[in-house]
């Protein structure tokens, strides 16, 4: 896939997925939850920082990477 996440997105998105991992190890709730709710999300945010592509983006047409010149 083509890249679709820009550089401000993706260190945003890495502060947000370390957030919710901090929290899928310290939330007081039943390690199902945790995982569920915050464990998946924050997983999926870390790949599309790694990868620099995000899925719900490239659905809806999306990006906020700068314009590519020819």
């Amino acid at each position: 896939m083509k890249r679709n996440v820009g550089n401000m997105d993706r260190l945003l998105r890495g502060l947000g997925a370390l957030a919710l991992l901090a929290c899928a190890w310290a939330a007081p709730l039943t390690l199902a939850t945790r995982l569920a709710v915050f464990g998946l999300a924050g997983v999926y945010m870390l790949f599309t920082t790694l990868s620099g592509t995000c899925f719900g983006y490239a659905l809806m047409g999306r990006s906020t990477c700068p314009l590519q010149r020819s």
